[in-house]
């Protein structure tokens, strides 16, 4: 048995910085066997996630031993952080190593979006030439919406500013007396002007009971029928078939999904997203580039140490 336990993926050139006196086991498809994982659980002092090992109740009793949780990302709704903390175990999220992916994750798909060029390759390649079909829109001068303004939605208004983009954004964390407001340049707005105003919406909150359903059909149909939504946040906080209804009716122009309610999408889920018309989906990589899983790999190897030293 391990004192450090490793149930997904991470860069492994991070797994140099553990001193030998640690035992080690990384196994990237241990979140896919429970019954193991909960047993390896039992010896070890450190375990190291992505966001679909549950660290919940059942997990934690098999892990008496367990100091810290590390995190491989920033967000933590896959983790009991009250029963950690009754327990006095650390949960060291990797905030900010990954950041710089999810902004561009989110202007890339913005651009695409905008565009409507991006699934032409195979019509092209068959010899059809739909130029005037696939005259899309630029985001230069288009509206940005940012749902949260945290860290990652303030990297993504600065690269949207650089593309002469109009950025507004609702957080009612963020008060207006903030200065951060007027040094992003950023006009902050309620929801609801948000929603009806922008051309482009970013959704950038955490999984909460305030918003989980939080863009539900009620809140699409008040989106212009020109707008685009992007969601690279976490999964339940967009209605999927509410969104996949909008899209198929023409009430709403395009939308990418990183993150879904349930993840690996598959099942009814994954029927009803299938074909959808100016969908764009990807497997929870928004925030996984080369250059973020080295940074937050080795981020959360480093705090995962410094708890257990």
């Amino acid at each position: 048995m391990a004192d450090i336990l490793i149930s997904e993926f991470l860069d492994e050139t991070a797994l140099e910085l553990v001193p030998g006196n640690y035992s080690l086991h990384y196994d990237p498809a241990l979140v896919d066997k429970p019954g193991e994982l909960a047993a390896r659980a039992a010896e070890a002092v450190a375990l190291v996630v992505r966001n679909r090992t549950q660290v919940d109740a059942a997990l934690l009793a098999a892990a008496p031993k367990l100091k810290v949780v590390g995190r491989l990302g920033v967000g933590l709704d896959n983790i009991d952080v009250e029963a950690c903390r009754r327990r006095g175990i650390a949960v060291c999220p990797a905030s900010g190593a990954n950041d710089v992916a999810v902004a561009e994750y989110v202007i890339c798909t913005a651009m695409m979006l905008r565009r409507r060029a991006y699934q032409a390759s195979e019509r092209v390649a068959a010899g059809a030439w739909p130029r005037n079909a696939l005259i899309g829109g630029e985001v230069a001068g288009a509206t940005l919406g940012l749902v949260g303004f945290g860290s990652i939605a303030r990297h993504v208004a600065r690269r949207a500013a650089a593309l002469d983009m109009v950025v507004v954004a609702h957080d009612p964390f963020v008060p207006a007396s903030d200065p951060v407001w007027e040094r992003s340049g950023v006009a902050r707005v309620d929801l609801d002007t948000l929603v009806a105003a922008v051309d482009i919406a970013s959704l950038h909150v955490p999984l909460t009971e305030e918003t989980r359903g939080l863009f539900d059909a009620w809140r699409l149909a008040r989106m212009k029928p020109s707008a685009i939504l992007i969601n690279a946040a976490r999964g339940g906080i967009v209605d999927e078939a509410a969104l996949a209804a909008a899209l198929s009716g023409g009430r709403l122009a395009g939308a990418a999904l990183d993150v879904f309610d349930s993840e690996p999408l598959a099942g009814p889920a994954a029927a009803r997203l299938a074909g959808v018309p100016n969908l764009i989906l990807t497997p929870h990589i928004g925030g996984v580039t080369e250059e973020s899983n080295a940074r937050v790999s080795k981020v959360t190897i480093e705090n995962v140490l410094r708890v257990i030293a």
